[in-house]
């Protein structure tokens, strides 16, 4: 089982001045365990459904950039990029470009956006719900085009594009891989199944295995193989939970056909709980599944 390490607060001692050096320490020692997959949230406010708002908020391709140019073999996504906050073209670019400074380490993380505060506050334009979907079809499509040899027009019933140019070319072969977010059973699910090579599911060991089986009903409707979708899902424990009970929960994820945990970095020393936690469970992971 792979470990990947989400970070979703930067509210660490030191104020703004420390989150440089704090963000340099957990990415170099999540490169040094074996942590697979680094991630960020797509918020620009902090979400209030967890923490206030205005604690603080980076935004996620400059960090991700950051890591990168920090790290080796760590890979970089969004956890996931909200399809609003940028036009399909330009997020193909975005992402583009992390690969390729990266030599290969960027991945496109992409759901339906749903934080309507930091939309409201900021300007940003927050459609229904359904449109947003016909949105994250439709910006799929074109990062795929921009990710082929196809240079020509796009059109859609939200995007047109005269030109799906693209160069250079990302390193990753054929292109960075999609991770979908989100467990959706008839939209969500349905467009993991058409076109991720992974999702993210956020939920218990017994959901998991409901949500799994619903996405290989999907593949098995557009003729894919659910064994090319990788399973990724957050595994929520304390923070000092022991080795034995992490293995433990990771061994239910991986009975539900989960393929890599998530862990979330919430507290105050990330790196030391990097490294006293996880570092010791890692090698006793690679075993499970």
């Amino acid at each position: 089982m792979q470990l990947d390490l989400h970070v979703p607060r930067f509210t660490w001692p030191g104020g703004a001045g420390a989150i440089g050096p704090t963000f340099t320490s957990l990415a170099e020692t999540a490169d040094a365990i074996g942590v697979r997959t680094l991630s960020v949230m797509d918020h620009w406010f902090q979400m209030d459904l967890m923490w206030p708002a205005d604690e603080p908020m980076l935004e996620g391709y400059t960090t991700l950039s950051f890591a990168a140019a920090k790290t080796e073999r760590l890979r970089f996504r969004m956890l996931v990029g909200g399809v609003t906050y940028r036009h399909p073209g330009l997020l193909a670019k975005t992402v583009t470009t992390l690969d390729v400074l990266s030599g290969g380490r960027a991945e496109l993380g992409l759901g339906a956006a749903w934080y309507e505060r930091e939309h409201r506050g900021l300007g940003v334009p927050f459609p229904p719900l359904r449109e947003r979907y016909e949105r994250l079809e439709e910006t799929i499509q074109i990062c795929f085009q921009m990710w082929s040899d196809d240079n020509g027009p796009f059109e859609g019933v939200h995007y047109r594009l005269a030109e799906t140019l693209c160069s250079p070319s990302p390193v990753s072969a054929p292109r960075p891989r999609l991770l979908i977010g989100g467990g959706g059973e008839r939209k969500t699910l349905r467009l993991v199944a058409q076109y991720a090579d992974a999702c993210n599911l956020i939920c218990d060991a017994a959901m998991i295995k409901h949500k799994v089986d619903v996405l290989h009903r999907h593949c098995a409707e557009v003729g894919r193989d659910p064994e090319d979708i990788e399973v990724t899902a957050l595994m929520t424990i304390a923070e000092d939970a022991p080795p034995d009970i992490i293995l433990r929960e990771a061994e239910s994820f991986s009975a539900a056909g989960v393929d890599a945990i998530v862990i979330r970095s919430t507290g105050p020393e990330p790196t030391h709980w990097l490294e006293e936690i996880w570092a010791p469970v890692v090698p006793r992971l690679e075993s499970i599944g």
